[in-house]
């Protein structure tokens, strides 16, 4: 995988992190919050170590020849544990604060092993692109390989699996969130599935270090992106869905506004509209404009015309939020066409004016009317 390639991910992975910072300031004890943290920085650090430039510039500046090998694979390894430990972070439920300090005290021991084994072996010469097929036989090199290679499969392994068998359980963002994570996962199996292929095939006499350099780089890349999206979607998908509830409120509030558009326009009792275009913002400007033509035409809504409307629509078998749509709608029009005329019935009270729900199906029944009488023209 290129530099290039490498950098662009890291550099997106720390762009996701820093929009988790202020809520990791606020709550820097949150156990999820933390373990979220930690596979996003993990992660990056793992495509910033990856790097064939990060490599020469680890092994040029401490002069140890292949230095950034262990931590690359310390990296990777730790990667794979917390992404274990997120899943069942996610999960909760009772020994799993005791679960994930087991497999915690594991994969420490693990990392351990890794910086003696290569401590104690000797890798001399540098090997930025196929180090593990290099030295797939020199003594205790080969074992810190296989090492890590066992740990991270066994750790997407069971992520893989944990996230899958829990998806069945769900549904919503949450489940396609865990199927993502899960599938992210098998994929990144692939990683060290491959680099053991080709050292085995190494410990057999044959060379197969393409299947240890180009596929592997792909799988974790590959693995990761999908992982991130899986644990992103259930963290947005809250907040894009209230954004997009928002969005078809200001939409359907378009035919009551409309209604109303001469008598705010006349009146001035349209407030600006907000200029950054935020779904919240242009509905309570929406809804707010509304309310002020309502407000402005409250002596005006004939209540007998209502109550006649609402039984008219009752008897022809509307339910009574069809009932009550279509008579605010039939007083709206009808105080928006003659808005100076005195009416001698009495009026529908201004507290009894619609909320937001009512609002849209008041909306509704105007475009419907609206329709029909397009229709009837035709």
């Amino acid at each position: 995988m290129s530099d290039l390639i490498n950098y662009a991910s890291c550099g997106l992975l720390w762009l996701g992190l820093l929009t988790k910072a202020p809520d990791l300031a606020r709550r820097w004890r949150d156990p999820f919050l933390l373990t979220l943290s930690a596979v996003l920085a993990l992660s990056s650090l793992c495509f910033l170590l990856g790097a064939p430039g990060t490599v020469g510039f680890v092994n040029g500046a401490s002069g140890v020849p292949n230095l950034a090998a262990p931590l690359t694979y310390g990296t990777v390894t730790a990667y794979g544990a917390a992404s274990l430990a997120l899943v069942m972070r996610w999960r909760g439920g009772p020994g799993t604060g005791r679960a994930i300090r087991r497999w915690t005290l594991g994969y420490t021991a693990v990392l351990a092993g890794i910086a003696a084994l290569f401590i104690l072996g000797d890798a001399a010469v540098e090997r930025r692109t196929d180090f593990d097929t290099y030295y797939a036989t020199t003594p205790y090199i080969a074992e810190m390989i296989v090492l890590y290679l066992g740990a991270h499969l066994t750790a997407v392994v069971v992520t893989a699996c944990r996230s899958l068998s829990w998806a069945r359980q769900l549904r919503g963002s949450l489940r396609a969130g865990l199927v993502m994570m899960g599938v992210g996962n098998l994929v990144g199996c692939g990683y060290s599935v491959a680099k053991l292929l080709a050292v085995g095939a190494r410990w057999c006499g044959r060379d197969w270090s393409v299947l240890a350099t180009t596929f592997p780089a792909a799988c974790a890349g590959l693995g990761a992106a999908i992982t991130v999206i899986g644990i992103v979607i259930p963290l947005f998908a809250p907040f894009l869905a209230v954004r997009a509830r928002c969005w078809r409120a200001y939409v359907r509030l378009g035919p009551l506004e409309r209604t109303l558009t001469g008598l705010l326009t006349r009146e001035s009792l349209r407030a600006p509209r907000p200029l950054w275009p935020s779904a919240t913002r242009w509905l309570t400007w929406r809804q707010s404009s509304i309310y002020n033509g309502l407000h402005y035409l409250g002596r005006h809504l004939d209540e007998s015309l209502f109550r006649q409307t609402y039984a008219e629509r009752a008897r022809s078998g509307a339910d009574p939020q069809q009932a009550e749509a279509a008579a605010w709608a039939a007083v709206i029009a009808a105080a928006v066409r003659a808005p100076h005329e005195e009416r001698a019935d009495t009026v529908v009270p201004l507290a009894d004016r619609p909320d937001l729900p009512v609002l849209l199906r008041v909306s509704d029944a105007l475009a419907e009317d609206s329709g029909d009488r397009a229709l009837a023209v035709c």
